[in-house]
C-alpha cells in the first residue's frame, strides 16, 4: 500500500512520497490529518459568498482528485460537514472563528499582510472528527495557504502552464504542526504581460479562447490563478495593438475581483488605461495634457469611476501613448511643471471617486526612461506614493531608492524585464536573461528597501516560466535568496519537482550552462544587428583563427548541453515528454541551433576567404541550423494534442537575425592544393608558418589546420619534428567527399624537452602532394623562477579574473564581496552597497590587488578592465573604481553610461562594461595592480592586459593566463 505523507513546520519541509505501510507515527497523533484513506474521506469547508475562497476550494478538491482520483466533497454549510474536514476562510470571518474562538494564536498574527495559518483541532464539533484550519489574514493569504498544500502534495504551479504531470497516490495524509507564514517580503508582486503579439494572443485568439479571439476572461482566469499558485497578486496586463484593453471585455476585471487579483498598469498607461487600444485622437484629438487638458481629464477620470471598486495601484503621471516622452512639452523645465499639475488633478480625481483620503489609494509612479531625467530635474512626488524604479530593459536597475528616498511612506519598488521589444535589440523569443544577474539587482534592491512593487515582464509567460517562478519566489521570501549560491539550489528544486531528483540535477546544470552561454550573447543578438533602426546582420564578433577557435569553442559548448537533453529525452516517462520540451528542451536546442546558425556562417565566410573547399559545408550546416529552429517550433506547437498552437514565434517581429541567413562565399583565386594555416595565423619573416609560444611547463596546446583547396584529394605528413613535439595526428589524406579538412594538436612533452637540451626554437616541416612549409616552433623561458600557477603574460596578453587577487584590503564594514554565479568568470567582486557616499582617498579606501609577471617592455600596453554593466546606486551617485599600476599615479575610472548611448548599447548587448587605461611596463617580470574601493555596487568581473598595442580584446572570455593554468 502507498502512502503519500506530507511533514510542514516552520523551518522545515519535507515531502515524503511513495512512503510504504510500515510507516508509524508518533503517540501524539494530534497533528495527524488524513484527507483520504481507506477509511476516510475528508469534506472541505469553505464561507458561503466568499468568492476567492469558493474557487480555491474548489481548485483543492480538483488537485487531491489529480493526486488521488478521488474526488472531495465542497460544501458552504457547517452543518454539512462532517467526519474529516478542510476549513477554509479568512481570520476574520465568523467560519473561521467557530473553529479558533477559543484557540490562542501567534501575536500580530492577525494584522500580518497576505499570511495563513495551518492548525489541526480534534473534535471541534460533534460532527467533525477533526478540522484541518487553512485561515488566512486576507482571502490571498488564504490561497496561498492551499496552494502550498497542492505544491506539496505534488501539483506543481505549472501543471497547466507547463504540463507539469501530478505524482499520484493511493493515500494521502498530512502530518502538519501548528504552522504561521511570515508575511511576504515585498507587497505587491507580479507580472506584466507584454509583446503579447507572437505568442500569448495568438493562442488565445484561435486556440484557447476562440470564443472571445483574444486574451479574455477565461485566459486571465488561468493566469490568476497561476499567480496565486505563485504566491503573487498582482497583475499589469496585456496592452498592445494585437489585443483589446483589458476592461474592453468586461469580464476580465470581474475576474480579477473573484481572484483577488490587484490590476495595475504600465509605466505608460496611467489610471488604469490602455492608450494604445482606448486612446482615439480622432475621437478625444491629440494626448496633449496642455492642449487637451479637458479630453483627457475626463479619459482618465471615466475609467476612475469604472474601477472605484476594483482591487488597483494606480499608476500617476504621463507619458506619450504608447512608451514615448510626453507630448507638448520642449524641455524638461516644462515637463516638470507640467507632470506637477497632472498628478495633483489625478489624485484629486482619486480623493473624489475613490477615497477622501487619498494616501490610502495605491499610487505608483514609474521612473522610466525620460521620466528618471524629469524626476532628476526636481519633479516633486508626494511621499505616499511609490516609487519604481526600472532596470535598463537588460536587466540592469538605473537607479534605486537614496537614503531620504527609502523614507517614504509609499516605499518603492522595481519594474523589470525578462523580455523586451526595442533597442538596441529585441529579445522576446527565449528566455535567458541569467538567474545570477536576477538575483544580484533584485536582492540588492530588497536590501536597499525597494520592497513595496516588484513588477517582472515576462512578455508571453512562456518560455519565461523559471526566471518568473524565480523571481516570484524572491519577492515572497527573500530571506532564503541572501546568499547567491541559493540560485543553484533553487534550480535543482525547481527542476527537481517535476522531474525527480536524479534528472532534476542533470536538468538544473544544463539550464546553468544555458544561461551561461546566453549571458555571453543572447541568441537574438548573435546576428550582430540592431533595431530602431533595423540594421542586417553582420559578423560575430568570434574569432576562429585564434584563441583556440572562439567559435568551435562555442559550437561545442553547444553541443554539449544539446546531447545531455537528447540523452534525458530518452530516459524520460512518457507524461513528462511535453513539459521537458517546453520548459528545457526547446529553449536550450532553439538557442544551439540560432547559434549554430550564424557561428557555421562565419566559418563559411571566413574560410571562404582562405580558399577552404570545405567553406561550403559549413553554409550548409547555417542553413540546416535554421530548418532545426522551425521544426523544432512547428513540434513546439503541436505539443500536448495542440494545446499550444500558436504560442511559439521563432521570428517575434519578423527581424533579420531570425532569417536563414544569406551566405555569399567569395572566390579565392589560389593555384595551392592544399592549404595550411596555425593558430593565430602567425608567420615568421622568412614565410614559415609560426605557432604562438609555448612556456615552459605549461600544458598548452594549438592547433594546426590542413584543407583542400584547388584539388579534391590530398595527403599530407609532419616531418623532422623532434621527439618533444607531441602532434594530436602525424600524417593523413583528405579527399573532398569525405575529409575536406583535418586539425592537428600540437603540444610540448616537457620531461623529453628538458631532456633533449631545453631548445627555445625549432623548425620542422609538414610536406603535401605539391609543397613542404616550414613550422617554427617558439619556447619562452620567461617565467622559470617564478611561483607556480602565478598570472603571466602569454604572447602579449595575460589574463586575470577579478575574483582572484593576491590580497584584500577591507576596512571595518566596508568590504570586497565576491558573488559567486554572476559574471563571464562567473564570480564577480562587488564594491561595497552599504557605502553612502564615495571614498575619497586612499588611506581609507579598501582595494583588491593582483600580481602578475611580464616579458615584454612597453610604455604604452593596453590594460582593460571589464565590469557588469550595472549603473549607479541611485540618481545622484556615481560608478567608479580607483586604478594603480605599480606606482603610477592613480587613474579614476566610471563605468556609468547616459542614456541610450552607443557605449551602453554595446554593454548590454555584451554583458559588459569595458574601460580601457594605458600603463607603462618599464621592465619585465612582476607588476601590480590595485583597485580602489571609490562607488558603491561596482561589479568587477576579468581583466586583460595587452602589451603588444593591441586596443581588442577576444569577445568570448579567455582562460586565465596562469602558468601550468591548464593542469
Amino acid at each position: 500500500m502507498k502512502y503519500f505523507c506530507l511533514i510542514l513546520s516552520s523551518t522545515i519541509v519535507l515531502l515524503l512520497i511513495g512512503c510504504n505501510s510500515a510507516i508509524s507515527y508518533k503517540n501524539d497523533t494530534s497533528n495527524v490529518f488524513e484527507i483520504y484513506n481507506n477509511n476516510t474521506k475528508a469534506i472541505i469547508l469553505y464561507e458561503k459568498g466568499k468568492a476567492l475562497d469558493s474557487i480555491t476550494a474548489h481548485l483543492l478538491s480538483e488537485d487531491i482528485y489529480k493526486v488521488t482520483n478521488q474526488r472531495l466533497n465542497v460544501v458552504n454549510n457547517i452543518n454539512a460537514a462532517n467526519g474529516n474536514t478542510i476549513v477554509i476562510g479568512s481570520m476574520d470571518s465568523p467560519l473561521i472563528n467557530v473553529f479558533l474562538k477559543d484557540e490562542t494564536l501567534k501575536e500580530g498574527f492577525k494584522d500580518q499582510w497576505e499570511s495563513y495559518l495551518y492548525k489541526t483541532i480534534s473534535n471541534p464539533t460533534k460532527k467533525i472528527k477533526k478540522a484541518f484550519i487553512i485561515a488566512g489574514t486576507n482571502p490571498r493569504g488564504t490561497a496561498y495557504g492551499i496552494f502550498n498544500i497542492s505544491k506539496k502534495i505534488g501539483v506543481n504551479p505549472w501543471y497547466w502552464w507547463a504540463d507539469v504531470p501530478v505524482t499520484q497516490s493511493e493515500e494521502l495524509i498530512l502530518e502538519q504542526p501548528d504552522f504561521y507564514s511570515n508575511a511576504p517580503s515585498v507587497a505587491y508582486r507580479g507580472i506584466f504581460l507584454n509583446d503579447e503579439d507572437w505568442g500569448l494572443q495568438p493562442w488565445a485568439d484561435k486556440t484557447f479562447e476562440p470564443e472571445t479571439g483574444d486574451i479574455g476572461p477565461k485566459t486571465y482566469s488561468k493566469i490568476f490563478e497561476l499567480l496565486l499558485r505563485l504566491n503573487a497578486n498582482t497583475i499589469w496586463p496585456a496592452m498592445h495593438p494585437s489585443t483589446k484593453a483589458f476592461f474592453y471585455y468586461h469580464d476580465n476585471a470581474k475576474m480579477a475581483e473573484v481572484y483577488n487579483i490587484i490590476i495595475g498598469t504600465s509605466h505608460a498607461e496611467p489610471m488604469l488605461r490602455n492608450n494604445v487600444d482606448e486612446w482615439s485622437e480622432d475621437t478625444y484629438g491629440h494626448f496633449n495634457y496642455k492642449t487637451n487638458k479637458d479630453n483627457v481629464y475626463k479619459y482618465w477620470e471615466d475609467r476612475v469611476k469604472e474601477a472605484k471598486d476594483i482591487n488597483a495601484i494606480y499608476t500617476i503621471g504621463m507619458r506619450g501613448v504608447h512608451d514615448s516622452g510626453m507630448e507638448g512639452v520642449k524641455s524638461n523645465d516644462e515637463a516638470v511643471a507640467l507632470l506637477d499639475g497632472i498628478i495633483k488633478d489625478q489624485r484629486d480625481m482619486l480623493k473624489k471617486h475613490i477615497n477622501l483620503d487619498v494616501t490610502q489609494v495605491p499610487q505608483a509612479f514609474t521612473v522610466y526612461k525620460e521620466v528618471l531625467d524629469l524626476y532628476k530635474a526636481g519633479l516633486k512626488v508626494s511621499d505616499d506614493i511609490t516609487l519604481v524604479w526600472t532596470d535598463d530593459n537588460y536587466g540592469y536597475i538605473r537607479a534605486l531608492s537614496n537614503a531620504d528616498e527609502q523614507k517614504r511612506s509609499g516605499g518603492s519598488g522595481v519594474y523589470y524585464h525578462a523580455s523586451y521589444w526595442g533597442r538596441p535589440h529585441d529579445y522576446l523569443w527565449l528566455s535567458t536573461t541569467n538567474p545570477y544577474l536576477i538575483h544580484e539587482e533584485m536582492m540588492k534592491a530588497y536590501n536597499l528597501n525597494n520592497r513595496k512593487i516588484w513588477i517582472i515582464n515576462v512578455g508571453d509567460i512562456k518560455p519565461a516560466e523559471y526566471n518568473t517562478q524565480l523571481f516570484l519566489d524572491m519577492a515572497y521570501d527573500a530571506s532564503k535568496f541572501q546568499n547567491p549560491e541559493y540560485i543553484a539550489t533553487h534550480q535543482q528544486e525547481f527542476y527537481s519537482e517535476i522531474f525527480g531528483s536524479e534528472l532534476g540535477n542533470s536538468i538544473s546544470k544544463i539550464r546553468e550552462d544555458y544561461f551561461q552561454l546566453a549571458f555571453e550573447r543572447k541568441p537574438e543578438f548573435m546576428g550582430w544587428s540592431q533595431t530602431e533602426p533595423t540594421t542586417p546582420i553582420a559578423n560575430t564578433a568570434y574569432n576562429t583563427l585564434a584563441n583556440g577557435d572562439e567559435i568551435q569553442k562555442r559550437i561545442d559548448a553547444y553541443d554539449a548541453i544539446e546531447k545531455q537533453v537528447q540523452v534525458i529525452e530518452t530516459q524520460l516517462s512518457g507524461n513528462l515528454k511535453s513539459a521537458f520540451t517546453q520548459l528545457v528542451g526547446y529553449p536550450v536546442k532553439a538557442s544551439s541551433h540560432m547559434n549554430k546558425k550564424f557561428l557555421f556562417r562565419d566559418k563559411a565566410m571566413i574560410y571562404a576567404k582562405q580558399g577552404r573547399k570545405s567553406a561550403s559545408n559549413y553554409a550548409k550546416l547555417s542553413h540546416q541550423a535554421y530548418n532545426e529552429i522551425e521544426a523544432l517550433t512547428k513540434k513546439y506547437n503541436m505539443l500536448s494534442n495542440r494545446k499550444w498552437e500558436g504560442m511559439m514565434d521563432m521570428k517575434p517581429r519578423k527581424l533579420p537575425v531570425y532569417d536563414d541567413p544569406e551566405i555569399i562565399l567569395s572566390k579565392t583565386n589560389t593555384k595551392e592544393a592544399i592549404g595550411i594555416s596555425v593558430e593565430d595565423t602567425l608567420t615568421t619573416s622568412e614565410g614559415a608558418l609560426q605557432i604562438p609560444t609555448f612556456y615552459v611547463n605549461d600544458i598548452k596546446s594549438y592547433f594546426i589546420d590542413i584543407y583542400l583547396k584547388h584539388t579534391d584529394h590530398g595527403s599530407w605528413s609532419f616531418n623532422d619534428f623532434p621527439k618533444w613535439v607531441k602532434l594530436s595526428k602525424t600524417s593523413g589524406n583528405l579527399n573532398v567527399s569525405n575529409i575536406d579538412e583535418e586539425r592537428v594538436f600540437i603540444s610540448i612533452d616537457w620531461n623529453a624537452w628538458k631532456k633533449a637540451g631545453e631548445q627555445t626554437s625549432k623548425t620542422f616541416k609538414i610536406e603535401t602532394n605539391s609543397e613542404e612549409k616550414n613550422i617554427q616552433i617558439n619556447i619562452s623561458k620567461s617565467y622559470n623562477s617564478i611561483p607556480e600557477t602565478s598570472f603571466i603574460e602569454k604572447n602579449g596578453m595575460a589574463v586575470m579574473y577579478a575574483n582572484h587577487f593576491s590580497k584584500k584590503n577591507d576596512i571595518d564594514t566596508l568590504k570586497w564581496k565576491e558573488i559567486r554565479g554572476l559574471g563571464h568568470s562567473k564570480s564577480v567582486m562587488q564594491s561595497n552597497l552599504l557605502k553612502v557616499s564615495p571614498i575619497l582617498n586612499q588611506e581609507n579606501a579598501p582595494f583588491l590587488e593582483y600580481e602578475m609577471y611580464t616579458e615584454t617592455i612597453s610604455e604604452t600596453a593596453n590594460l582593460t578592465l571589464v565590469a557588469i554593466p550595472t549603473h549607479p546606486l541611485t540618481t545622484d551617485s556615481e560608478l567608479r573604481i580607483a586604478v594603480q599600476w605599480n606606482n603610477e599615479p592613480i587613474q579614476l575610472i566610471n563605468f556609468k553610461t547616459e542614456g541610450r548611448s552607443n557605449t551602453w548599447k554595446q554593454n548590454v548587448l555584451s554583458n559588459k562594461a569595458l574601460k580601457q587605461i594605458q600603463v607603462p611596463i618599464k621592465s619585465t617580470g612582476k607588476q601590480k595592480l590595485r583597485i580602489y574601493m571609490f562607488d558603491p555596487g561596482v561589479l568587477l568581473d576579468y581583466f586583460v592586459l595587452n602589451t603588444r598595442n593591441q586596443t581588442q580584446i577576444p569577445y568570448k572570455l579567455m582562460p586565465e593566463t596562469r602558468l601550468n593554468s591548464l593542469k
